[in-house]
């Protein structure tokens, strides 16, 4: 879900390997920059936390994550708004109008009435936007918007049409053209793209800072609040009204002129501290190449790896190389560096491109060590100006969670994970010794990814590049397609060719209701570019729904998103063929689309994935992976991609019974950067005795069986929490985790094998949780599918954890 201020922001939500992805004007801000009965006596999800809206807690949020947060608007005013074109059944469009409306302060007119930022446009033209055309574009842009917030705010009033529709409109203009440059920076980087963005990423926090902390624009919806009719607005209205006034607190909009200043300054450098600090992550990831010829050193390296590796070393001037004979470069881009931490017989080789990953951007001119301290010193500072003690109690104010219940949880967990992960080290290295390994012994980091491999494959007779074969692209997307279709009643069909894409390998799809009727688009991304494209894997908004954004003669604009994997890349003249983790990775962003697309919420700023709190944002994704285990589903998607044969009956039964493998250790490791994380932006003092790698190597004595290497630098890499929106916010995977499992087991409840069943309780799921979006308390909505307050209890049973609660 990347985490941004409302006014132009990218609504991005992501998952990356260290994972396993904004708006109102709490959503605004977020926009332009967004309890189970007990675990063990632990009532996490109490609605006691909830925000009410009669008094402001004491936290605060910030910026959701990263999406392109994007919609066109129509104007409704006698102003100087300029005319949009607007999606409704058929797609959005900007316009030109800005281009004359500003050309005269810009010197060369030509380029602006050319600029495809500046034109009408029915789909982001994302093939033809280059670095020239940023910071012209953008620039009139805000010169012009500018403008209409000034006139806004003359005419404000404290109602629906003289408030919160002009000023959708007005954040819309400049959060579809932002989108567009973010989008293209992370899936088509150049170096002259950033410096363009570097430029004029200032003049846009500088706007954001202007309409957040407009005094006209908050007491309107403050005199909302206070109105008579107050209590006559909907749940999702009055949902707007409290996180726009919530947000602009957020903002800085109560600090006198001398902090508020400080605070504007202060999000300025937060901005490009961030830019940076994912530059560096980027750019200290390609730097990395091993050029290897001896064939010896790949020994235990399936095919697939080889021809990706050779392949890589052709577009590296090999023009000879084959997967065969090499030579082979290989990277530390993930679908290079998984597979040899997984099959590289090698020990030396394991342990370089460990030490490799882990010292990503931690020296030289790439280093991000004081980065990171700058962020968090900051990120301090803005709380403390906000009358907060710590960033962490900030980041809570907009989600569902406290800080002592995320803690509390976190704990809970830990201690369920802990005995299962230290008895996963003791028998991974009793396997290793009984294969005769001389690390036995002293089993480390870059050895316990290849053993566990060897044992998983020992024990379930199960090896994951033998079942890629089955999973290849196509059919692996057929199969999530018709999973949609049994579920929640869509249908999805190629419409290549409709908008313009960044890459040729980029799909663009429609989605249809029952009646054939669009309701949304989505453009799918998925495989590695890594001179190119960031890593990871995220869900963005281009459009969404809005009524106020309809055009003339239609209902409702129609949400798109884009879908962005790192996954494998097609190999010679074979398709994409995929490891499970990917299968799982592509369920995962498809549900955080679903939000966005199926949302049946017309209120703009509240609609799909926007104004919902961001420890609840994961759960339509998560719940989507559990479907990869689903019989049905599986075997439809497991279609060998030559002969056609489907996943055997006993393959099936075996990857079934691998789910729990290890599974302490996996969710000791998420636990680890999610207690790092809050520790960071709770206690840690910038500057003070201990160092940011003083923390990650105290909070790993009870979150990793293997102490960390004393040069651990894995949080050069964490661009989670210092690029993207899960700072303080890490915990939300997990907390997530819980709401998922629990919706899972609604179904598991009603039948799987019951298609009947399934389908009532899949539009059940549609109807609450992919429609409802941020107009209802993500608990109120989850009530209102499953009946009840979420349970850890079926999060445990999933993975095989629930004995080792009962005992914590």
């Amino acid at each position: 879900m990347k985490r941004i201020t409302i006014i132009a922001t990218t609504f991005v939500i992501a998952n990356t390997l260290m994972a396993t992805t904004t708006t109102s004007r709490a959503s605004l801000n977020l926009l332009l920059r967004r309890s189970p009965p007990k675990l063990r006596n632990a009532k996490f999800f109490s609605s006691s936390s909830q925000f009410r809206p009669s008094t402001l807690p004491k936290s605060y949020s910030c910026p959701i994550w990263s999406s392109s947060f994007s919609f066109c608007l129509p104007p409704r005013s006698t102003s100087t708004s300029l005319p949009f074109r607007h999606f409704s059944s058929s797609p959005p469009s900007m316009s030109s109008a800005i281009a004359a409306a500003v050309s005269s302060a810009v010197s060369d007119e030509s380029l602006l009435s050319s600029n495809p930022l500046l034109q009408d446009f029915d789909f982001p033209p994302f093939d033809s936007v280059d670095a020239e055309h940023v910071r012209p574009g953008i620039r009139a842009l805000l010169q012009h918007l500018e403008g209409e917030l000034e006139q806004l705010e003359k005419s404000v009033e404290p109602s629906w049409p003289k408030l919160v529709e002009p000023l959708e409109k007005l954040v819309d203009r400049l959060s579809v053209v932002w989108g567009v440059i973010n989008h293209l920076k992370a899936v088509k980087d150049t170096p002259e793209l950033r410096a363009a963005i570097e430029d004029v990423q200032p003049e846009k926090v500088k706007f954001q800072l202007r309409l957040g902390q407009s005094k006209p624009i908050y007491n309107a919806f403050k005199a909302i609040r206070e109105s008579p009719e107050w209590s006559s607005l909907s749940e999702a209205r009055q949902r707007l009204v409290e996180a726009q006034i919530k947000e602009a607190v957020l903002t800085g909009i109560a600090l006198d002129d001398e902090k508020r200043e400080e605070f504007n300054k202060i999000e300025q450098e937060l901005e490009k501290l961030s830019h940076k600090f994912s530059e560096n992550v980027l750019d200290a990831t390609k730097k990395f190449e091993k050029l290897i010829t001896d064939k010896k050193e790949m020994d235990g390296l399936p095919p697939s790896a080889l021809g990706l590796f050779a392949q890589a070393a052709v577009s590296k001037g090999h023009e000879n190389a084959t997967a065969e004979n090499g030579p082979w470069v290989i990277t530390l881009d993930a679908p290079s560096y998984l597979p040899v931490m997984q099959h590289a017989k090698n020990r030396a080789l394991r342990e370089e491109l460990y030490r490799a990953y882990l010292s990503r951007a931690s020296s030289g001119d790439l280093d991000n060590t004081a980065i990171i301290d700058q962020i968090l010193k900051f990120r301090l500072e803005k709380a403390q100006l906000l009358g907060y003690n710590n960033y962490a109690e900030v980041s809570m104010t907009m989600k569902m969670a406290t800080v002592e219940k995320a803690a509390e949880l976190l704990e809970k967990l830990r201690s369920a994970s802990w005995g299962p992960a230290v008895q996963d080290m003791k028998d991974l290295k009793s396997f290793a010794k009984s294969q005769g390994a001389e690390e036995s012994g002293s089993l480390t980091h870059w050895d316990t990814t290849f053993w566990s491999e060897r044992l998983r494959e020992s024990k379930y007779d199960i090896n994951e590049e033998e079942l890629r074969p089955y999973f290849s692209l196509p059919k692996v997307m057929d199969g999530l397609f018709s999973l949609a279709k049994t579920l929640f009643g869509v249908d999805i069909e190629p419409a290549d060719g409709v908008a313009p894409v960044w890459n040729s390998d980029v799909r663009f799809y429609r989605v249809k209701d029952s009646s054939g009727s669009p309701i949304a688009y989505f453009y799918f991304d998925p495989y590695s570019r890594p001179s190119e494209k960031r890593g990871g894997a995220w869900m963005g908004e281009v459009f969404s729904r809005s009524q106020v954004m309809a055009q003339k003669g239609t209902s409702v604009r129609l949400p798109v998103a884009h879908m962005v994997c790192n996954q494998t890349p097609p190999v010679g003249d074979k398709p994409s063929l995929m490891t499970f983790r990917e299968v799982e990775t592509v369920f995962h962003e498809f549900g955080h689309a679903l939000q966005h697309m199926l949302t049946k919420q017309d209120e703009g700023l509240v609609a799909g994935i926007r104004n919902v709190e961001w420890d609840a944002v994961e759960l339509p994704s998560q719940f989507m992976e559990n479907w990869c285990y689903h019989r049905d589903t599986l075997m439809s998607i497991a279609k060998h991609y030559q002969t056609g044969e489907t996943l055997p009956e006993e393959i099936y039964k075996k990857l079934l019974a691998a789910r729990t493998f290890r599974a302490g250790s996996f969710s000791l490791r998420q636990l680890k950067f999610a207690s790092l994380d809050l520790e960071l932006h709770t206690n840690y003092i910038p500057g003070g005795p201990e160092s940011i790698y003083d923390v990650d190597q105290r909070v790993s004595v009870k979150t990793q069986v293997i102490p960390p290497l004393p040069e651990d630098r894995f949080l050069c890499g964490f661009s989670h929490i210092f690029a993207g929106g899960y700072a303080a916010g890490y915990y939300s995977y997990k907390w997530a985790e819980v709401l998922s499992a629990d919706a899972f087991s609604a179904f598991e409840d009603a039948g799987l094998d019951d298609i009947k069943a399934v389908k009532e309780t899949g539009q059940r799921f549609r109807n609450t949780v992919l429609a409802l979006g941020g107009g209802k308390a993500p608990l109120k909505v989850f009530v209102e599918f499953r009946g009840r307050e979420p349970s850890p209890e079926p999060l445990l049973r999933h993975n095989g954890l629930l004995a080792a609660s009962a005992s914590a």
